[in-house]
């Protein structure tokens, strides 16, 4: 795999240990934190009237839940100390600690801390962390909260057929998305904290006894190695591991839908989840990966195969409209019928700029009317890139400036482009689109010719975490041909495609489920 490893990651500066002063820890705290306002301490007198005091963010920690569970709880139990501490508790201190933790606490989640990286590191995710009179430990109870996003219907991935959930900001949201569509016990979750500042929860989930061990441990090991400051989404992640950065195409796929990543991990692929994105990312990816949507597989196998086939060459034609037109007015008029050419001519006769900077300004204008309308705010974004884009067409028109033939081009290339399920192959068509447009304009039709082949060969030798890109065809696997340019039945995808799963191929019948001793 042509990934160079990196450094081991830095590592932040140890913390003093705790104190069993509760005002001493209390003062590191707010000392390390730079006596944020948003930090509330909360001092009462819990369980054999010892001093305790409770630290938590606002904003970021679920209140009702640490006034109910928590603070409620100890006043309550505050008069059931155990007089005599068990053999097995130890002292009569360490007795108090472990009864608080697993009597006198209603919360679910509740752990020991014993040095301030944990302590911070829990107060910043939102978590409570209780200091006790005598004791160098604190009790971080889990509270997270706050504000999130609730499941709503899928932004930029929609479907006629089939769910409406979609992923929100939240990691624990996402992942239980996912596990109410898989209920496996072989359905595997790793935790991993990545950001030496931002500190960003990210989650590594397969299904065991069918994705492939090297390519999770291929995962793991590139997700470890990352060194950086912050990981506010992520695309950070996607740059960081990715096989080959200096390329248009993307090498892993992102989506918002569970369905997708729940189909995606059945055939042995790995997602990774990041705490404050809806998109999760999933590898490996193939380019056939980014023209099918999760609808295909909830309709008829016909209907999906002749969608796929238009999106095929929906691709081809955003890709190729614009240089086909140029080079076939520059360099190949005899290719074009007589009619047709004599209209061209008549339109093109007060234009007075080249076919290929009559696309260039046209093309330009597209994009920027693309931009501004995705920029701009909803209720007018919509309105203002459909109607400018008429306005200035029809003007342009008028003016001389480009001919109508150009327009319909164009017109028809943007559409195109958005048939595109996956937006990140929509940008690199978008990218590419261009430089084959240069090529048309100086070589012709040889000239595209020659890029195409560029491209394809730079496509062929891309690889997702060490899966062909272009497979099954290059290299040819004729089995996984069933799902790549059309869909077959479900009764007729017997295996799981060949490159991706590798230890449990058939995904009917008994030999379909993962090795129970395996798991």
């Amino acid at each position: 795999m042509r990934w160079r490893s990196k450094p081991e990651p830095r590592q932040a500066p140890a913390q003093p240990s705790l104190a069993e002063q509760v005002a001493v820890n209390l003062a590191n705290l707010q000392a390390m934190l730079g006596h944020s306002s948003d930090l509330v301490v909360r001092e009462l007198r819990a369980v054999g009237n010892t001093r305790t005091a409770a630290v938590y963010l606002d904003g970021i920690s679920d209140k009702d839940k640490i006034n109910a569970y928590i603070f409620h709880s100890l006043l309550t139990e505050s008069n059931q100390l155990p007089k005599k501490p068990s053999q097995e508790d130890g002292s009569a201190e360490d007795n108090l600690l472990r009864f608080m933790q697993s009597h006198a606490l209603a919360v679910g989640e509740v752990k020991l801390a014993q040095d301030w990286d944990t302590v911070i590191l829990s107060v910043l995710s939102g978590d409570t962390v209780l200091f006790v009179e005598g004791h160098a430990e604190a009790l971080v109870c889990g509270t997270k909260g706050g504000q999130h996003r609730s499941v709503e219907e899928p932004s930029t991935q929609l479907v006629i057929r089939g769910p409406k959930e979609s992923f929100t900001e939240s990691i624990g949201t996402n992942v239980a998305l996912v596990r109410k569509r898989i209920r496996s016990k072989n359905l595997r979750l790793e935790t991993m904290k990545i950001g030496l500042v931002t500190q960003t929860d990210v989650a590594v989930m397969y299904i065991n006894g069918i994705a492939s061990e090297k390519i999770v441990k291929e995962i793991k090991d590139r997700l470890h190695q990352i060194d950086t400051d912050a990981i506010l989404e992520s695309g950070y992640i996607e740059q960081w591991i990715e096989d080959e950065s200096n390329t248009p195409f993307p090498t892993i796929y992102n989506t918002e839908r569970p369905d997708t990543v729940a189909g995606n991990l059945l055939e042995g692929r790995i997602a990774i989840f990041v705490d404050g994105t809806p998109f999760v990312l999933i590898a490996p990816t193939t380019f056939f990966m980014h023209f099918q949507s999760s609808e295909d597989y909830y309709q008829r196998f016909p209907v999906t195969s002749f969608i796929r086939l238009l999106r095929y060459g929906a691709f081809l034609i955003a890709l190729f409209g614009p240089s086909v037109y140029i080079a076939a007015i520059t360099f190949h008029q005899e290719m074009i019928p007589t009619e047709l050419l004599i209209s061209l001519a008549a339109q093109r006769d007060s234009v007075p700029f080249p076919a290929f900077i009559e696309a260039l300004l046209m093309e330009v204008a597209f994009e920027i009317l693309r931009e501004a309308g995705v920029r701009m705010p909803r209720a007018v974004g919509q309105a203002v890139s459909i109607v400018g884009a008429l306005v200035l067409g029809q003007a342009a028109v008028e003016a001389g400036i480009v001919s109508s033939m150009m327009v319909i081009v164009v017109a028809i290339t943007g559409i195109s482009s958005f048939a595109n399920p996956s937006f990140g192959m929509s940008l690199g068509v978008r990218v590419v689109r261009f430089l084959m447009m240069v090529a048309a304009a100086l070589f012709g039709f040889y000239g595209m010719a020659v890029f195409s082949l560029l491209i394809l060969t730079h496509m062929c030798s891309l690889r997702s975490f060490g899966i062909p890109y272009m497979s099954p065809f290059a290299p040819f696997i004729l089995e996984d041909h069933k799902d790549t340019l059309v869909r077959f039945p479900h009764k007729k995808l017997f295996a799981r495609p060949r490159l991706i799963s590798q230890q449990n191929m058939s995904r009917q019948g008994t030999q379909s489920r993962p090795d129970e001793e395996g798991s």
